[in-house]
């Protein structure tokens, strides 16, 4: 596997010819080690597969002031977006990690999350695949669009003038 450093803090880019859900969600696991998580100590890792195999990551980076916290979904979305903007995005894969707990249950991706998936899904005119696990990659859920996640999404169509 070629390994192409992007940003040595928050996201790596690796190609790929073909992976499955949970080799996905590994490469998410591999994303924690970015996550800058001093306040909740929940880290979150996100990877994004695009059609031509790169794979790009995301972490949830952190601030005193927590609106202004970025979460790993939309860190790897919009990395993805800004190495490759024609690219389509194919799946996105999710996990989080709590310093406090052991966490059984997959996390999902919070509201802001799915609305940016939701735009990016509505950019590419094709459906996003959504992955879902844990650390010990026992309960893995996917969904082959971000409807089933968010059904009634705001989207451009709203804003367009009659």
């Amino acid at each position: 596997m070629a390994v192409k450093i992007v940003n040595q803090i928050l996201s790596k880019s690796f190609v790929s010819t073909s992976i499955s859900d949970k080799g996905l969600l590994r490469h998410a696991v591999k994303a924690l080690r970015f996550s800058y998580s001093p306040y909740s100590k929940f880290k979150v890792g996100a990877a994004v597969l695009q059609s031509n195999g790169a794979i790009i990551l995301g972490a949830n980076i952190e601030n005193a002031s927590y609106p202004l916290c970025l979460c790993a979904e939309r860190t790897a979305l919009a990395h993805a977006h800004m190495q490759s903007p024609s690219i389509k995005i194919q799946a996105i894969a999710i996990v989080c990690k709590s310093a406090s707990q052991i966490l059984s249950e997959p996390g999902y991706p919070c509201g802001a999350c799915r609305q940016v998936i939701s735009e990016f899904e509505s950019k590419q005119k094709s459906p996003i695949k959504i992955i879902v696990g844990n650390v010990s990659m026992k309960n893995i859920q996917s969904f082959d669009s971000i409807n089933f996640l968010l059904p009634y999404s705001f989207n451009g169509s709203f804003l367009k003038e009659s």
